[in-house]
């Protein structure tokens, strides 16, 4: 099994590297398979390689579930 995060990107590094941000945490990453992305847009991140766009409703909708999943967790490991 794999997992892929959307993450916004908040800056373009040279032709084939950007900065994004993942829940407040900004990584660099490779977007050599993503070359359209721009600053702003939402990128699905797999093992530092954006692989993929998604737009931002999509976007939002992953991370609140995402956010759901680590409230019940906390809520899980507090009992």
């Amino acid at each position: 099994m794999c997992l892929a995060l959307p993450a916004r990107v908040v800056s373009l590094e040279g032709a084939d590297q950007a900065t994004v941000d993942l829940g407040g945490v900004r990584k660099q990453v490779s977007i050599a398979l993503v070359p359209m992305a721009v600053v702003g847009d939402y990128v699905i991140v797999h093992v530092g390689h954006a692989i993929g766009m998604l737009d931002p409703e999509e976007a939002d909708r992953t991370l609140a579930l995402f956010g759901e999943l680590a409230a019940l967790q906390a809520e899980g490991a507090a009992t």
